[in-house]
């Protein structure tokens, strides 16, 4: 029995070794939009996250979040919660549901969530974390990727620690977001404490922070212990981030190509909302969030990233592209503009049609 027990956690181990997957991100984490992220390579996709009481309630919100496309192997469901038993049966709902691995979110920050111990709250709470994983250990036998951040503030780092609680209570990986809950999204990540909690344990550990071109990738792969990464802002901003990553080399998109990215995700999202009126205003609340993503989308070479160093582009702002109209139009941050880009596309008035 210990001998199968342990096959299965080196499985599930390298279930996760050497991957580039997409973050399980709200709103951004949609089925349209990570069925365009596969399409562009990424290894892992991950479902919304979705609150366990409410999952084990049958809340109508939560259920529609369980869903995948076909094309999403392997794909995770991502559940957050405050009590042992209310996760494991959410976990074991969630395996029902199709999942090829559960993520426990340990490191949200939204005050909401954090007020009702969720999410980065259990930071403050090793032992109640350690107690979540081990429940829901005991109820699946998928692998289990568990997420956190470097901590709760900065007077209170304390992700080795729990990485290594995590390890031992059945964890098979690590995502680590090098931000405490108090810096939220705000300033640089921090891989130096992604890298210590790397090589604090014997599991696979997967960075996540600011990783946007080529080069932040193979900074970190060379100079941390981590087992791969999660992409998370620089797949908003450019969804084609894993064709970059898995080739080593940047991709700088054309106008007509960019405007074929919209496109895709148009028709991805309409095969899933809906062409009709109801379906239309979903896609179009969905596109208008997104855009507020790829308008920020730059060329960026590796000049531009060495004169960034040791800060990050992902953090940077710049005035936008130069002359070419249709260049600034997809670069404009005015609603006007994310509104105008919409319209062209429901009338197909737009290059590369």
């Amino acid at each position: 029995m210990a001998s199968l027990h342990r096959l299965r956690r080196i499985a599930a181990c390298d279930f996760f070794r050497g991957v580039i997957a997409l973050a399980p991100m709200a709103m951004g984490g949609n089925l349209p939009y990570r069925r365009l992220c596969k399409e562009f390579g990424a290894d892992l996709t991950c479902s919304e996250m979705i609150l366990a009481h409410k999952l084990v309630k049958g809340s109508r919100r939560e259920l529609p979040l369980l869903r995948k496309h076909s094309t999403e192997t392997p794909f995770g469901i991502q559940i957050a919660g405050s009590k042992p038993p209310i996760m494991a049966e959410a976990a074991r709902q969630a395996v029902e549901n199709g999942a090829d691995y559960v993520d426990l979110n340990f490191g949200c920050p939204i005050d909401v969530m954090v007020r009702k111990g969720i999410g980065a709250a259990a930071l403050k709470r090793p032992g109640r974390l350690v107690a979540m994983i081990e429940a829901v250990r005991e109820a699946v036998d998928v692998p289990l990727l568990v997420k956190i951040r470097t901590g709760w503030s900065e007077d209170k780092i304390n992700a080795v620690d729990i990485a290594v609680k995590a390890a031992a209570a059945g964890a098979d990986a690590l995502s680590v977001h090098g931000r405490t809950r108090e810096q939220r999204y705000r300033r640089d990540a921090d891989w130096v404490v992604i890298d210590e909690v790397a090589r604090s344990v014997d599991i696979p550990v997967l960075g996540n922070g600011d990783i946007l071109t080529v080069w932040d990738h193979q900074k970190r792969r060379a100079e941390t212990a981590v087992a791969g990464v999660v992409a998370a802002r620089g797949a908003l901003i450019k969804p084609w981030i894993f064709r970059e990553l898995k080739d080593g080399e940047p991709w700088h998109p054309t106008v007509a190509e960019r405007w074929g990215v919209l496109r895709r995700w148009f028709e991805l999202a309409t095969e899933h909302f809906g062409d009709d009126e109801q379906g239309l205003e979903r896609v179009e609340r969905f596109f208008l969030w997104h855009q507020g993503f790829w308008h920020r989308y730059r060329p960026h070479t590796h000049q531009d990233w060495l004169a960034a160093q040791p800060g990050s582009l992902i953090q940077h702002r710049d005035d936008g592209p130069g002359d070419d109209p249709e260049e600034r139009l997809l670069a404009g941050a005015d609603e006007a503009d994310h509104r105008l880009i919409w319209a062209r596309l429901l009338d197909r008035d737009h290059p590369g049609v």
